[in-house]
């Protein structure tokens, strides 16, 4: 499960059981995200959390964890024994907009940034899980 964290609202993703592709799931606002979470968690299996961890050109942190880690870190707490993994996030609302101009979206649908946030979650998941397989290649190569 993977949250695009906001100050108004989040965008979530998951992937399936095999972990080959992550889907959009919702996207709920910020002040509900623990709540949605912990539900999530008890109806479905999640072997981890991964949050976008937003950095800014250089790779330092951005202004906006500052937002982001008091509610990380009662999330964390809250969702014991789930590990909670921080993944980088730049570029994902570029991206986002990306596909969905690749994919014929609107001009309208394109200005939910609801919409926006579920894609940008699935793609910090999709890549999350790229760089798990190929870390896990490159293991086994050796």
């Amino acid at each position: 499960m993977s949250i695009d964290f906001g100050r108004r609202r989040c965008g979530i993703a998951a992937t399936d059981p095999l972990r080959i592709v992550a889907n959009g799931v919702a996207t709920v606002a910020t002040a509900e995200l623990i709540d949605f979470v912990k539900r999530y968690i008890a109806a479905e299996k999640v072997d981890a959390l991964v949050v976008g961890y937003p950095r800014d050109m250089h790779g330092q942190p951005s202004e906006s964890v500052k937002y982001l880690t008091p509610v990380i870190n009662r999330l964390k707490k809250e969702i014991v024994p789930v590990p909670l993994l921080y993944f980088d996030e730049r570029f994902t609302s570029v991206l986002a907009h990306r596909a969905m101009i690749d994919g014929g979206m609107k001009k309208m649908d394109r200005r939910d940034k609801a919409i926006v946030d579920e894609i940008s979650a699935t793609i910090i998941l999709n890549d999350f899980l790229q760089s798990r397989l190929y870390s896990e290649f490159k293991s086994n190569e050796q």
